[in-house]
């Protein structure tokens, strides 16, 4: 993939988020009465493996999944613009798929359609349609993580076109295959979906792998850069797991910190690697 090829995608990504934030603000602005309603039907709250321990001292609030939805693609946006303004003419393969894993937050503008629905009752079908959308918005950005990972261990550059059509591949199978309950939903308007512990499993086998990748990329390299990157995808991938769990002030503000950190960290890393290459 050449620079210009790159540069097209992150404008391209920026104009996705700038849309997903426009949308947002908009379906807020439409349905937030219906946040409290929304959480009141929740089947449970919403948790990663981090989160369930603090639940007990966490209290849920209405509002929160949709700041978290907000903090998700606002970070999308400032991500992808940051990224194509250091990156702009910087030859680093890495870069890329770290800036799908960005764009990849603005899909969470997905979860509104829980309260717009007790707005507009529409068709369940929209439900399931807009689940199915969000589980491939969120394995596309784990799989875009391990991609890095991947390139950073030497894979050839000229194919990074084959290894996006492998991402939405995947990530699609992963989408349409998964059952999907359009009634039952989580303290953070997330549709429950079937194959919950393989499908942690498969993201806890996928993180590992790649913080493991840019271990060895650090050996092979003989470059102390990648150990700080495996470092800070670990951050990215903490800090996006819970932010996307959210159901509380105490969990959003810390997630959405870590996250942040740990993109800047992995960012600014990658890029005085790449700066005089």
């Amino acid at each position: 993939m050449t620079l210009s090829v790159r540069n097209y995608f992150l404008r391209g990504g920026i104009v996705f988020a700038l849309l997903s934030l426009g949308l947002l603000v908009l379906g807020g602005y439409i349905a937030f009465p219906a946040f409290p309603q929304a959480a009141s039907f929740a089947a449970h709250r919403s948790g990663t493996i981090i989160l369930s321990f603090l639940t007990d001292y966490m209290q849920p609030s209405n509002y929160v999944p949709y700041y978290a939805m907000l903090g998700a693609v606002i970070y999308s946006l400032i991500s992808i613009i940051l990224i194509l303004y250091y990156f702009e003419k910087t030859h680093c393969p890495e870069i890329i798929f770290f800036a799908f894993f960005a764009i990849s937050l603005s899909f969470e503008i997905i979860r509104i359609v829980i309260p717009l629905r007790g707005i507009f009752h529409f068709s369940a079908m929209y439900i399931i349609s807009s689940a199915r959308v969000l589980l491939f918005g969120r394995y596309f950005g784990l799989f875009s993580l391990f991609a890095a990972a991947v390139y950073a261990a030497g894979l050839d550059v000229q194919k990074q076109q084959n290894a996006l059509f492998m991402l939405i591949v995947t990530a699609l199978i992963i989408a349409i295959n998964v059952p999907v309950d359009s009634l039952i939903w989580d303290s953070s308007l997330k549709i429950m979906n079937g194959y919950g512990p393989m499908l942690l499993m498969v993201e806890l086998g996928v993180i590992i792998i790649t913080v493991l990748t840019f271990f060895i990329s650090a050996y092979t390299k003989s470059s102390k850069a990648y150990i700080h990157i495996g470092m800070g995808v670990l951050l990215i991938f903490l800090g996006r797991n819970n932010l996307l769990a959210s159901d509380a002030w105490l969990s959003f503000i810390p997630s959405l910190i870590i996250l942040s950190t740990g993109t800047w960290f992995t960012c600014t890393r990658l890029h005085k690697e790449y700066l005089w290459h």
